[in-house]
């Protein structure tokens, strides 16, 4: 196996899933060039992988939201001439989807996917030259070692490992630092504002600092509410996704929403508290070999006496 091609595009925590598979394919040809097509937004942290030797970027959202301007298909053609740049011995969809198939549909070698009973969507299929079974009442991480096993020819072993090292990735700090991840597109999954600030006053014995990032203007003005109450608490300058990531590898502990971040927390193997309150974590949720705490799930809403409680189990020696 001398060249491979991963497709997982987004979102953020499906791709952190994938990591796993990428680093155990690694371990078994460790000489191949091995290539990944990621939306352009998770790039920088695909980037950051040391089992990665090419990131592709792919626009598909930046693409529907302009139209079928100049640029965009300048864009796409740019995108598929990647794509087409050198033969792959396997390219494998972990995706699942018809867009997913469909830049596999562009590239050179033969395409694995999901079977019928096992894709997303199963206009998928007709893009895949082999077809594997992998159930789907298994965890989104071990979908993807198995189907990438199955591409590649080996059978998945040992315990999970993103392959990235915490240590290499964190940024020097000053002073020690949590993180709390307040937000999320959905908001079912939020935890209300109130309890934000009651688990952060209970922090303080712990931290010296609470950061609150954020990615859009409500999630700003959202965290700022939050910090006002909090001394030590503070909303960070936004950053792209490879800073993130050095900024959460050097965090003393993590607590947040069932979004895309907390997955990152887990591959960083930083110690993490994970609120559920509108989704169930039991086939996406946060897993790793850090310490990690799941609370609460979907409509039950975990108190804040219960949050502080699982952190403080993350952090005993």
């Amino acid at each position: 196996m001398q060249s491979i091609l991963f497709i997982k595009t987004s979102s953020l925590g499906d791709v952190i899933h994938q990591m796993p598979a990428v680093n155990q394919a690694r371990q078994h040809f460790p000489d191949a060039h091995v290539s990944w097509a990621v939306e352009e937004a998770f790039a920088p942290l695909v980037a950051l992988h040391p089992a990665v030797n090419e990131v592709i970027p792919v626009a598909s959202r930046r693409w529907r939201r302009e139209g079928p301007n100049v640029s965009t298909r300048r864009d796409v053609r740019r995108t598929i001439s990647l794509l087409r740049a050198r033969p792959y011995d396997a390219i494998v969809d972990t995706q699942g989807l018809a867009r997913s198939g469909l830049i596999a549909r562009f590239a050179r070698g033969p395409r694995h996917g999901y079977d019928r009973a096992s894709v997303r969507e199963r206009l998928a299929t007709l893009f895949y030259d082999v077809q594997h079974g992998v159930p789907r009442d298994r965890h989104a991480v071990a979908r993807n070692l198995a189907l990438t096993a199955l591409a590649l020819g080996y059978v998945p072993d040992g315990p999970i490992d993103y392959g990235l090292d915490r240590k290499e990735i964190a940024d020097a700090v000053v002073s020690p630092y949590a993180i709390a991840f307040h937000a999320t597109a959905q908001e079912r999954k939020l935890w209300p504002e109130p309890n934000w600030v009651e688990l952060g006053k209970l922090l303080a014995a712990r931290t010296p600092r609470l950061l609150f990032p954020w990615g859009d203007e409500a999630e700003r003005a959202r965290g700022e509410h939050i910090v006002a109450e909090l001394p030590h608490g503070r909303v960070p300058d936004r950053r792209p996704l490879d800073a993130m990531a050095r900024l959460v590898a050097g965090a003393s502990f993590v607590v947040g929403v069932d979004t895309g971040l907390v997955h990152l927390a887990a591959a960083l193997g930083v110690p993490l508290t994970a609120i559920f309150t509108g989704s169930e974590p039991g086939l996406t949720g946060p897993v790793g070999t850090g310490k990690i705490e799941i609370i609460g799930g979907k409509g039950a809403v975990p108190s804040v006496a219960d949050v502080a409680a699982a952190v403080d189990r993350t952090l005993v020696e």
